[in-house]
């Protein structure tokens, strides 16, 4: 079986609930091609859904220094930023998640993410600026469109008071 056939067998696989057998799938294909950063990015992604984000790390490194197209570089970036924010290293979290937003200013997941992470080191104000301007972008709510206007404007003036 070629690479590429070995690789979608794993992609199935962890699709189909049998996370331990696409994750050493995967593990093997790394050992096989350990510059491959996309198959380094699936085998990173496969140590996430088992639950081990620590190992997710090193291969995600790996991922975002190769060759990977923009949207899997995008979900490389929030993945580790995420898995740092998991396992309580918040400042590498806020650095991974911000060159993702720097790099991909559009993909609001890699802000949201963000905006956790910010949470997690008490910036609760520009936390919550940004989910609140993220929500009033991407709500088809009837009631959230009719105030999104002051949703945006309130979002970075949380502490304000007009008297």
């Amino acid at each position: 079986m070629n690479e590429r056939n070995q690789l979608q067998r794993a992609i199935d696989l962890r699709s189909n609930g049998e996370l331990q057998q696409s994750n050493q799938l995967l593990l093997d294909l790394v050992e096989q091609h350990p510059n491959d950063a996309y198959v380094n990015y699936q085998c990173a992604w496969s140590f996430d859904v088992l639950g081990e984000e620590s190992k997710a790390v090193t291969y995600y490194k790996e991922a975002i220094q190769g060759n990977l197209n923009e949207e899997d570089l995008a979900n490389a970036y929030l993945g580790l930023g995420s898995t740092y924010r998991t396992l309580g290293e918040y400042e590498n979290s806020k650095h991974m998640l911000e060159k993702g937003v720097e790099k991909f200013p559009h993909n609001l997941a890699i802000q949201v993410f963000y905006a956790m992470t910010l949470f997690n080191l008490n910036e609760h104000e520009r936390s919550m600026e940004l989910l609140l301007k993220n929500l009033a972008s991407t709500s088809s709510d009837p009631q959230i469109q009719t105030y999104k206007k002051s949703i945006i404007f309130y979002s970075d003036k949380l502490n304000e008071v007009w008297k």
